[in-house]
């Protein structure tokens, strides 16, 4: 057999998240969204792709929808294991895609986690109008999840999510039910609490699991905490660790999510392998965990997307200095947009196909060139101080984040 060239596939869905930036504010007194990546198996690729693991994404946008079509034996056995999530039980066409990807990771030794990751909602036993509700009781839920729960190898879910799987309000007697029905190793996520993990026989007390204790940071926002938690245990479950080494790395990415999060959203709040070390390490003297300067600078400095030994710039950011040329030499102030959009198209020419290539533009002369360059794959750099200005004074006004709204 031959080895594989990833770790993980996660299966399912992708979206875009968008997240009111006036938090604690009700839904209709939003002035501004954010917008995140987001979706169960896209968050825990990026989380675990940043704790080092060699992720992959299986899914699908738009009005396109998974099928067994989409699974290609070769790619299943490329990774040492599928995370698949309960959501994609709830219809066929998804049920029958994941069921194929269980099928062919067994077949090929690999394994399979499943994330629970029960949402009523899609499973149409709630209206859009409780998208938030967590927990709902249904059978026919139950006996979706309970049929697939002999072929897992791990099972993640909060006490409510074991609760739907073992068809039981009582978390212990759930657990007995799930364990009669899988040898998986089980983990149970208990928010601040941590996490207890049953790899072998449920007990009689629930404390008698292996408990990972959680972390004393402030609970911002829990969405996308499960994601991140998941992520932190299958490097730890991937890497034939000990369990508690993957519940700390799991509760440690639980904590960087919910105290993080209104920062700058799901995915991208969780932590680089060198940050969680760190954190791990030596901890952190804030309770909120975005106000942790020296983790931040670790987190901005090792989860940049481009690397760029060179840069190759060319400024043509100038505005007093053409515009006092222009004066002198009697010459429409207008034509200075077109000159700058003729650097642009210069620069481009020129350098465009160079790494690290981008441009320094105005948007007072330059917003012609501004428009022509967004989207071309080059960096942009605009500046926003009011030239010669002492004190510094803002073209757009003393409020910076008005003139932020308008190319950013």
């Amino acid at each position: 057999m031959a080895e594989p060239t990833l770790d993980v596939i996660c299966i399912g869905r992708s979206s875009v998240d968008l997240y009111g930036e006036q938090v604690g504010g009700r839904l209709e007194d939003m002035a501004s969204f954010a917008k995140y990546v987001g979706g169960c198996p896209t968050n825990i690729s990026v989380g675990g792709a940043r704790l080092g693991l060699r992720t992959a994404l299986l899914t699908r946008v738009g009005d396109e929808a998974l099928s067994e079509d989409d699974i290609d034996e070769a790619f299943i056995a490329s990774a040492r294991a599928v995370v698949v999530t309960g959501t994609h039980f709830s219809t066929p066409g998804v049920a029958a895609m994941s069921r194929k990807a269980m099928r062919l990771a067994h077949a090929h030794g690999r394994k399979v986690a499943l994330d629970i990751d029960y949402r009523p909602v899609l499973w149409a036993l709630t209206g859009h109008g409780l998208g938030e509700e967590r927990f709902v009781e249904s059978s026919a839920v139950t006996a979706h999840l309970q049929a697939i729960l002999p072929d897992c190898d791990l099972i993640v879910g909060t006490e409510e999510e074991i609760h739907i799987a073992g068809g039981a309000t009582d978390t212990l007697a759930a657990l007995r039910r799930v364990r009669e029905l899988s040898a998986a190793t089980i983990v149970v996520k208990r928010g601040p609490m941590g996490c207890v993990v049953f790899p072998g026989a449920i007990p009689d007390d629930i404390e008698q699991g292996v408990k990972g204790p959680g972390f004393p940071v402030e609970v911002y926002n829990v969405l996308g905490a499960g994601d991140g938690f998941m992520a932190g245990f299958l490097r730890g479950w991937l890497r034939d660790e000990p369990v508690e080494a993957a519940c700390r790395y799991a509760n440690a990415c639980g904590a960087f999510a919910v105290s993080r999060h209104g920062w700058h959203g799901c995915a991208p709040s969780y932590p680089s392998w060198a940050e969680l070390a760190q954190f791990l390490a030596e901890g952190s003297a804030h309770h909120r965990l975005r106000e942790d300067p020296a983790l931040n600078q670790v987190h901005w400095a090792t989860t940049r997307i481009r690397d760029w030994p060179e840069v190759h710039a060319m400024a043509f950011d100038h505005r007093s200095q053409l515009e006092e040329m222009a004066a002198r030499h009697g010459v429409d102030p207008e034509r200075i947009g077109d000159f700058k959009l003729l650097a642009w198209k210069a620069a481009k020419q020129a350098h465009g196909d160079r790494p690290g290539f981008g441009v320094l533009i105005d948007g007072r002369l330059g917003s012609e060139a501004l428009f022509a360059a967004a989207g071309s794959g080059a960096w942009i750099g605009r500046p926003i101080e009011l030239p010669g200005s002492r004190p510094l004074r803002f073209e757009g006004g003393p409020d910076v984040g008005v003139t932020l709204r308008e190319w950013p």
